[in-house]
């Protein structure tokens, strides 16, 4: 009887023993409880006056819708899949005009919509043949377009939760360029998890299908004889006096040999929370691009070369203003630059909680290539706590460059140079940014979709303007729902 009682408590020790263990297993918090579905959207236009697609002048009018919808599933206690699905469809007359020659729509005035007039309400009189403005949007196939991206993110962490890697994947295609990448990072956590080592890398196979301006594309096909063929047969060439000629030849151009651009990058990450209230984090990056640098439909007109156009004469002498609506240079080559960028970037955050209310985020970064450009940014934002669900946030952000050594304004580059670019995003500049956001977030995920418990909605605007006349608006909201 004995012997029964001591293999009964025996076998119930054991048991207990079991299920203890098997509590653990049961109980261990997983890196992701349940999956997270994220619906984003943004709106952005913008107005300029410097065109690179018009060697640096004309209008930089642009309207860009985007969605995004980002997938976050735990693959189990330990791994998540991340999934980011992107369309993004824009409208430009900037880029209308890499055909600006039309004998109808907006540049050739037989459209009747007035938005695409910068500073002139009056409709040019109808010409007798094809004619453009840099100023006005043309009718052409390039003034819109739809680039449509996705990636992938594996993420692995330690059962201690002190050691994560990740892996992912990329593609992303649009008109004129395929682009492939692939990268992985790891993290690492010590010190009763406050401080964090990181360490990414990614690279970027890029696949350009050049477009070039239409007289640079016919010159391209038909040689030094392209004006009695192809597009310019029976089209009138003006000089810069208004009278029809056959001299302009852009001798400089040639097609472009290579139509590949590689980058590589490397990111070393380091976070430490200083205390309760305070972290600090830095970022030293290290990136190198290989190849097609330069932007085949970006015009280039030379200070040393004659000037020649297509369109009604009487606009010639006004071509730098907005009241041109009528007359458009031809170009002489297109943007060239060197086939190899290194570039290093460096950056710090700092976040402070002051109370319950206040928030104090913090951001700078240092920025550095071998290209002579040279750049800070600085951004600060203060969140505020309104309610246990509202949160609103206050935003200021500031940004200077130095120009890089290959840029210069409309028609000042010589046909000498090996190097040239016009596009004011290489030139000398500063920036501000103005903007405010609001958080909801619903605590207890009471509004429901199907499945989908909402957790938050992030509202957010800003206002930038740059030295150089460009301004632009940015509107985007984003939906976070949790799967229930």
């Amino acid at each position: 009887m004995k012997i029964k009682i001591v293999v009964l408590l025996s076998l119930i020790g054991f048991t207990a023993f079991s299920q203890e263990k098997d509590t653990t297993v049961v109980f261990k918090k997983r890196v992701l409880e349940s999956t997270e579905v994220d619906f984003l959207a943004s709106y952005y236009n913008q107005n300029g006056s410097k065109s690179v697609v018009s060697g640096g002048i004309g209008s930089e009018k642009l309207t860009d819708i985007a969605s995004n919808i980002v997938v976050n599933m735990p693959i189990n206690d330990d791994a998540t899949l991340t999934i980011d699905l992107g369309i993004s469809a824009y409208s430009s007359a900037s880029s209308s005009n890499i055909n600006p020659f039309n004998s109808t729509g907006a540049s050739g005035g037989g459209d009747d919509d007035d938005d695409d007039r910068i500073s002139n309400n009056k409709v040019a009189a109808p010409a007798s043949g094809p004619y453009g403005s840099p100023w006005q949007a043309s009718s052409g196939a390039s003034k819109s377009d739809q680039l449509t991206a996705i990636s992938a993110n594996y993420a692995h962490s330690s059962d201690s939760r002190d050691f994560i890697w990740n892996a992912d994947v990329s593609f992303s295609n649009e008109y004129d360029y395929t682009s492939v990448g692939f990268g992985g990072g790891i993290a690492t956590l010590f010190n009763e998890k406050n401080t964090e080592l990181s360490l990414k890398a990614n690279v970027y196979l890029d696949q350009w299908r050049p477009i070039y301006p239409t007289e640079l594309h016919e010159y391209s096909i038909y040689g030094a004889n392209f004006l009695n063929q192809g597009y310019f047969s029976g089209v009138t060439v003006l000089d810069q006096n208004g009278q029809s000629t056959t001299a302009y030849l852009p001798s400089a151009f040639k097609t472009i040999a290579s139509v590949n651009r590689n980058s590589y990058s490397a990111s070393v990450g380091f976070s430490q929370v200083v205390s309760k209230k305070l972290q600090l984090s830095f970022f030293f990056d290290v990136l190198q691009q290989q190849g097609l640098l330069s932007t085949p439909y970006h015009r280039i007109y030379f200070a040393d070369k004659a000037n020649y156009y297509i369109g009604q004469s009487q606009y010639i002498n006004n071509y730098e203003s907005a009241s041109n609506s009528g007359v458009f240079k031809l170009a002489d080559d297109i943007e060239r630059l060197p086939d190899s960028r290194f570039k290093l970037p460096i950056g710090a955050r700092l976040n402070y909680y002051i109370n319950e209310r206040f928030v104090l985020r913090t951001y700078y970064r240092f920025y550095s290539d071998n290209w002579d450009i040279q750049s800070h940014t600085a951004s600060i934002e203060l969140p505020i706590k309104v309610s246990d669900r509202f949160t609103v946030f206050p935003m200021y952000r500031y940004y200077t460059q130095t120009g890089s050594k290959y840029y210069a304004p409309y028609e000042t580059h010589l046909s000498t140079e090996e190097f040239y670019t016009s596009d004011p995003d290489l030139a000398t500049f500063d920036a501000n940014q103005y903007g405010f956001g609001i958080n909801y977030t619903d605590i207890f995920t009471g509004a429901k979709i199907w499945k989908l418990g909402l957790k938050n909605i992030d509202f957010r605007f800003n206002h930038y303007e740059r030295s150089d006349n460009l301004k632009a608006n940015i509107a985007t909201i984003g939906f976070k729902f949790i799967m229930q």
